[in-house]
C-alpha cells in the first residue's frame, strides 16, 4: 500500500506542475495536454480505488490513518479535476467570443443595403412609389428640420452664456 500511495503522490504533483503550464501552453497543442492530464486524473483515480481497497484490508489500529491519508488524495484530485474544467470552461468560452468577434468584424454594414432592404419590403406591403419618395423626402425634411434646431439651439447657448453670464 505504501508504495502504491507514494507512486500516487508522486503522480498527483506531476499533474500539478503540469496544470501550472497550460495557460502558456499554445492554442495547437492545449487540447494534447489537456487530453493527457484528463486521462492522468483517471489513472489516479483508478489508483485511489485500489488504495481504498487496500486501507480496509489495514490492521484495525493503522486503518483510520490509511483511509485518511486515502481521502486526503481523493480531495487533491478532485481540486485538480475541477481546476482542469474550469480551466477548459474559460478557453471554450474565450474562443466563442473570438468565433463571435471575427464574425461581427467580417460583416458588412452599410446603410445603402438597409436602405435598398426596406424599399423591398415596402414594395412587398404594397406601397407605391410616389408614397416611398414621399416618404424619403419627409426623411429628408425631418432631418434638415433638426440639423437647424440643433444649430438654433447653439446659438441661443451661445448668446445666453455671452450676454447672461
Amino acid at each position: 500500500m505504501e508504495t502504491l500511495y507514494h507512486q500516487t503522490n508522486k503522480q498527483i504533483q506531476e499533474v500539478q506542475s503540469r496544470m501550472g503550464g497550460l495557460e502558456r501552453t499554445d492554442r495547437e497543442s492545449v487540447h494534447l495536454l489537456e487530453n493527457e492530464l484528463q486521462a492522468r486524473i483517471d489513472q489516479i483515480f483508478n489508483h485511489l480505488e485500489r488504495l481504498e481497497i487496500l486501507a480496509s484490508k489495514e490492521p484495525p489500529n493503522r486503518r483510520q490513518n490509511a483511509k485518511l491519508r486515502v481521502d486526503q488524495l481523493k480531495y487533491d484530485v478532485q481540486h485538480l479535476r475541477t481546476a482542469l474544467q474550469t480551466f477548459q470552461h474559460r478557453r471554450y468560452a474565450r474562443e466563442a467570443q473570438e468565433r463571435e468577434r471575427e464574425e461581427l468584424m467580417s460583416r458588412n454594414f452599410t446603410t445603402n443595403g438597409t436602405h435598398k432592404k426596406m424599399l423591398d419590403v415596402a414594395n412587398m406591403l404594397g406601397l407605391s412609389n410616389t408614397v416611398m419618395r414621399l416618404i424619403e423626402r419627409r426623411a429628408t425634411q425631418d432631418k434638415l428640420i433638426m440639423i437647424g434646431g440643433m444649430l438654433l439651439t447653439c446659438v441661443f447657448m451661445f448668446l445666453v452664456i455671452r450676454y447672461l453670464g
